[in-house]
């Protein structure tokens, strides 16, 4: 501990934020770094607290969070860089769009305001690339043995780069011509300038890692070809299947799905060639997005951008509580109402509402019509009823449905493998991170389902580590 009373003498400070005003202007990122001397003050927050629950609870990554704390405060950057990397292979995306789990189990959060974990993450990563610390980490020896990595997003690469780093030859094959997922294509702009990505990517180049772009496996690529070519296979596809909305009048234009729309703002900002594909511009229209999550948010923000009328923004749920939630204690994460970013620049919230139908002129979705709804509790479970009298039309120019996502896709690569899925329809997967075909390993949210950045770099590292030893006989990985 550097400074066992300075979470006494020392309130937090978060990072600032670009005015309202200046940032709906543009797609530049919207949150600023702390300063130098401002993170070794906050990283002095950090209390002598026996069990950090921030480490061993809150982490997926189980990063030594009170470690490179306590080296920022005495100014020892560089060491706390290389305690930072040693579990995290990405935290210049973490130390953006994690919604930092560490923080909420952080033992300040029972009684006054955690440690500013992700914030000063950030910082100290973003230190590293300015400084130069951070360089290629090719490995000393081959192995002879490769791997294919089939995803790009958070677990595919974080794989890759823990497999390349132990000696293996690795490809990563993407189906969109960019590599990076969900990062690349679904995180806007203003919370992840894609030249962060590609910051990261080059390094990856540097220590051997290949990527191959507009590549659909079991297309362009035969299965047979992989069985032949690579020792090992990594499925590491993400959770792309978008819950949909059934109800009258679905199929009318202008109701999209969240990611085709954030996508397609994404590649219009990296001046991508989208002739042939329909613009969906929330310009000057009334825009109702209907799910109450970081994606809804997204879409909040971009069609703020976009120069939207009106923005409304719709979730079944009740409004949770604004302060502490007893259902959620310490340290567990509280679900408390929180308001995004995007949600700070404008727009209608509304809790417990159901969509029951859309009406138009001709093709194009004209109004929705819903109604609210209550949930009552009956033992464990949860019951929906649809409130009388309330009700509602709203003339609607465009639709965005951000309400989740079931598992990975199925049609193509899946069902052309025939592996076992999980109820819920998730690729089914032993201890060691492999499907129910032998040597073909799965990882990510096409395992766990949609879930945080955070928990799929985790959920990589773990399964690069399952292949390196099946590859290696269980020799360590780095």
């Amino acid at each position: 501990m550097g400074k066992p009373t300075g979470f006494i003498e020392y309130d937090r400070k978060d990072a600032p934020k670009r005015p309202v005003e200046e940032r709906i202007a543009d797609y530049e990122e919207i949150e600023q770094l702390l300063a130098r001397e401002d993170c070794e003050i906050q990283a002095a927050r950090c209390m002598d607290c026996g069990i950090p629950y921030c480490h061993a609870f809150g982490c997926p990554l189980a990063s030594r969070i009170p470690d490179f704390n306590d080296m920022i405060y005495r100014k020892q950057w560089r060491r706390a860089l290389a305690m930072l990397e040693s579990r995290n292979n990405f935290p210049e995306i973490t130390g953006r769009i994690c919604p930092a789990p560490c923080e909420t189990a952080c033992s300040l959060s029972i009684n006054a305001k955690p440690v500013t974990i992700r914030e000063l993450e950030l910082a100290l990563v973003e230190r590293g690339w300015r400084e130069g610390w951070i360089r290629p980490q090719p490995a000393k020896q081959k192995t002879g043995r490769s791997v294919v990595v089939i995803g790009s997003g958070p677990a595919g690469l974080a794989a890759a780069q823990q497999l390349v780093r132990a000696g293996h030859d690795v490809v990563v094959f993407e189906k969109d011509n960019r590599v990076g997922g969900l990062p690349r294509y679904g995180i806007p702009d203003f919370k992840l300038d894609k030249k962060i990505l590609d910051r990261r990517l080059e390094q990856m180049r540097a220590e051997g890692v290949k990527f191959q772009t507009d590549v659909c496996v079991g297309e362009d690529v035969s299965l047979k070809y992989l069985r032949q070519r690579f020792d090992a296979i990594l499925l590491a596809m993400g959770a792309d299947e978008p819950r949909d909305l059934g109800v009258v009048g679905r199929g009318l234009e202008n109701i999209h799905f969240a990611m085709e729309y954030l996508a397609q703002q994404n590649r219009i900002n990296a001046g991508e060639d989208l002739r042939g594909v329909k613009r969906i511009d929330a310009g000057g229209k009334v825009v109702v997005v209907i799910g109450g999550g970081d994606t809804g948010s997204d879409c909040v923000g971009t069609a703020r951008r976009q120069g939207a009328k009106e923005i409304y923004q719709f979730e079944i749920l009740p409004k949770p509580p604004e302060k502490a939630n007893p259902q959620t204690p310490w340290p567990l994460w509280p679900q408390i109402l929180r308001t995004s970013s995007s949600q700070e620049e404008g727009c209608i919230r509304r809790w417990c509402v159901l969509t029951k139908r859309f009406t138009g002129v001709g093709v194009r979705v004209g109004q929705l019509h819903g109604c609210e709804v209550q949930w009552i509790q009956t033992g464990d479970r949860w019951e929906m009823k649809e409130i009388p009298g309330t009700e509602f039309s709203l003339n609607v120019d465009l639709v965005l449905l951000a309400m989740g996502f079931t598992h990975v896709v199925h049609r193509g690569l899946i069902e052309k493998l025939g592996l076992k899925l999980e109820p819920k329809g998730n690729l089914a997967v032993g201890p060691d991170d492999q499907t129910s075909d032998p040597g073909i390993f799965a990882a990510g949210d096409s395992v766990a389902g949609a879930s945080l950045v955070v928990r799929a770099i985790a959920a990589g590292r773990k399964a690069a580590a399952s292949i390196d030893c099946w590859l290696e006989g269980c020799r360590s990985s780095p």
